[in-house]
C-alpha cells in the first residue's frame, strides 16, 4: 500500500517508526503510561492502514440532549438512531454506510455490531458515519466506549448544543487533549433554530473562542438544525470534501503520532549540552581505593629486596631471607612464574579513600547529567553507579595484572651474581691458602713458594681482595637496584593509571555516555516524529 506523504519533512511511517524507536529509548526513563501510549499508536496505526483506507470513519459524538442521533438521522435520510431528549438512548454506537462494500474488516476493527446502508448520494460514497453514545451519560459502559471510538475513527463532529456547548467536562476531557488534531475535527452547533439570529452568531463566535483556547483553532465550526434543516447542506459538503480527498485516515494518524510524541516530549527532550565529568579526579580516587600508591610503593622496594638477594654479598645475602618481600605480601606476582594467584592481598580503601571515590563517582553522574530533564538525569546518574559492585574486583584484577610484570629479574642480577660467586670463591679460597700456610709454620714445616702481588702474598690479596671486591659489588648492585625500582616503580604507576583510568571508563564513563548517547539518540527519534 503506497502511504501519503507530507510535502516536507519525513513520511508518516518514518514518523511511526521514529515514534516507535523514541518509546523504546524511554523504557525505564519515562513514566510507563507514556511509553504505553506511544506504542499503542503505533500498533494502532499498523492495524488502521492494514484496513480499507478508501473509507472515512466519522463520529458523532457529542452529550446528553445534543440532537446527534438527529443529525446523524437526518444525514443518512432515514431515521436510523433513536432520539432521546433528557436521557442518553444510545447505548452502543451504530454505522451509517455510503457504498460500504469492503468496510467489514474496518468496522469489525471498530468493533460496531449495528451497521445500515444508506443510500449514497453526492461525493459521500466511501462514508462510514458513526453515532457515538452520549459522552456525558450516566452509563459508565457509554463513557467508555466513547472513550474507545474516539481513539479509532478518522474524522470527529462535535455535535453541541447552545446549553452546554461550553461544557468543562467536553472541552477539559476531549477537546483539549486533542488539540493536535484540528485537522480532523469539525464541531456542529446544533438545535440553532432554538435562538435567533443575532443569539446563534454570538454563541458561535464564543464557541470559537473556547475553542482556540482549547488550541483548536481553526477547526470548522457549524450552525445547524437537525429539525429544520439548516446547516446540514454546508455539513454534508465538509463531509463531501473529506471523504472525496481520502486522507482523514492518514491525518488521523499523524495527529496521533504529534500527540503521543508531544506527551513523551513533556518529560523533556531539549538537545542540551551534557557536562564534562572530571575523568581525571575518578582515575585519581579509584586508584587510592585500589591501593596504586601502595603497590607502585611495594614494587620499588621488592625491586630493591629481590635484586640485594640475587646480586649481594653471598656471606651476607642469606639474611635476606628473613625479610618478608613486599609484593608477595600484597599476593602479587606469587605463582611460580610471577602469575596472579587468587586475589590480591591489598588491603581495602580507608573509609577516606572509600568516601573519595564515591565523591568522584557521583560527581561525574551530576556533571553529566547537568541541564538534562530530570527523568533522563536521574538515570544518568544511576548510569554512573550501575557497576558498583563490579569496580573493587576489577580494580584488584588491574592491579594484579599490571603488576605482573614487576616480579621480572633483569638480566644483569644474573650476571652480577655470578660474578659475586667468583669473588666469594676467590675469598674462601685465599682464607684456605692463608689456613695451609699457618698450619705449615705452625708445624715448623719448610715454607712453601709464596707468589706476591707488589710484595703481598697472593693468599692475602684473594683474601681481602675478594672481601673488598665482594662488598664493593654489593653495595653498587644496590645503588643500581634502588635506581632499577623506582624507574620500574614509574613503569608499574603508569601502567596501573592505565588499567584504572580503562576501568573507570568501562564501569562509569562509558555507562553514563551510553546513556547520554540514549537520550540524544531519543530527542532525534521525537523530533523526525513530530516532524
Amino acid at each position: 500500500m503506497k502511504l501519503l506523504r507530507r510535502k516536507e519533512g519525513p513520511s508518516l511511517d518514518d514518523r511511526l517508526t521514529a515514534l516507535l524507536e523514541a518509546a523504546r529509548l524511554a523504557e525505564g526513563r519515562l513514566p510507563q503510561e507514556l511509553v504505553a501510549q506511544a506504542r499503542e499508536v503505533s500498533e494502532r496505526a499498523g492495524e488502521r492502514r492494514s484496513l480499507s483506507v478508501d473509507h472515512t470513519v466519522a463520529a458523532l459524538a457529542g452529550a446528553t440532549g445534543s440532537g446527534k442521533s438527529s443529525l446523524f438521522n437526518a444525514l443518512a435520510g432515514r431515521d436510523l438512531a433513536a432520539v432521546g431528549v433528557t436521557r442518553p438512548t444510545t447505548s452502543t454506537a451504530q454505522a451509517a454506510l455510503w457504498d460500504g462494500e469492503g468496510a467489514g474488516a474496518l468496522l469489525t476493527w471498530l468493533d460496531v455490531p449495528h451497521r445500515h446502508e444508506v443510500e449514497a448520494e453526492g461525493d459521500l460514497p466511501g462514508l462510514v458515519l458513526l453515532d457515538l453514545p452520549d459522552h456525558d451519560s450516566i452509563e459508565l459502559t457509554h463513557r467508555l466506549e466513547v472513550d474507545r471510538l474516539v481513539e479509532l475513527v478518522d474524522l470527529l463532529v462535535w455535535v453541541v448544543d447552545p446549553q452546554k456547548y461550553a461544557d468543562a467536562a467536553l472541552h477539559e476531557r476531549y477537546l483539549r487533549p486533542l488539540s493536535r488534531h484540528s485537522e480532523v475535527m469539525v464541531v456542529v452547533l446544533n438545535q440553532i433554530d432554538r435562538l435567533s439570529a443575532t443569539q446563534a452568531e454570538r454563541c458561535l463566535a464564543d464557541l470559537r473562542r473556547l475553542l482556540e483556547e482549547d488550541g483548536l483553532a481553526g477547526v470548522p465550526v457549524l450552525g445547524a438544525s437537525a429539525r429544520t434543516g439548516k446547516g446540514l447542506p454546508e455539513l454534508r459538503g465538509l463531509l463531501e470534501e473529506r471523504v472525496s480527498r481520502r486522507r482523514s485516515w492518514a491525518e488521523r494518524l499523524s495527529a496521533d503520532v504529534s500527540t503521543a510524541a508531544a506527551r513523551l516530549s513533556g518529560a523533556g527532550d531539549e538537545a542540551v549540552s551534557a557536562g564534562t565529568p572530571d575523568g581525571a579526579r575518578l582515575t585519581r580516587a579509584l586508584s587510592e581505593a585500589a591501593g596504586v600508591p601502595l603497590v607502585v610503593d611495594a614494587v620499588a622496594k621488592a625491586h630493591t629486596h629481590r635484586a640485594v638477594a640475587a646480586t649481594g654479598w653471598p656471606m651476607t645475602r642469606w639474611m635476606r631471607r628473613f625479610r618478608p618481600d613486599p609484593l608477595r605480601r600484597l599476593g602479587i606476582a606469587s605463582g611460580t612464574r610471577g602469575e596472579i594467584v587468587g586475589r590480591t592481598s591489598v588491603p581495602p580503601p580507608s573509609a577516606v579513600q572509600k568516601a573519595r571515590m564515591e565523591t568522584a563517582i557521583r560527581d561525574v553522574g551530576e556533571a553529566a547529567a547537568r541541564d538534562l530533564p530530570e527523568p533522563w538525569a536521574a538515570a544518568v546518574r544511576h548510569a554512573a553507579r550501575s557497576h558498583d559492585d563490579d569496580l573493587a574486583g576489577a580494580l584488584d584484577r588491574v592491579v594484579a595484572t599490571k603488576s605482573a610484570g614487576a616480579a621480572r629479574r633483569p638480566r644483569w642480577w644474573a650476571l652480577i651474581g655470578g660474578l659475586q660467586w667468583m669473588v666469594f670463591a676467590a675469598t674462601v679460597l685465599g682464607a684456605v691458602w692463608l689456613s695451609v700456610l699457618f698450619v705449615l709454620t705452625y708445624l715448623r714445616l719448610p715454607d712453601p713458594p709464596l707468589p706476591t702481588v707488589v710484595e703481598v702474598p697472593w693468599p692475602t690479596v684473594l683474601l681481602i681482595g675478594g672481601a673488598v671486591a665482594g662488598v664493593l659489588i654489593a653495595l653498587l648492585s644496590r645503588i643500581a637496584a634502588w635506581a632499577g625500582g623506582r624507574r620500574r616503580a614509574r613503569k608499574v604507576a603508569k601502567a596501573l593509571r592505565e588499567g584504572v583510568d580503562e576501568v573507570g571508563g568501562r564501569l562509569v564513563l562509558g555507562p553514563v555516555s551510553e546513556e547520554l548517547d540514549r537520550y540524544r539518540s531519543f530527542t532525534e527519534a521525537l523530533g523526525v516524529a513530530r516532524s
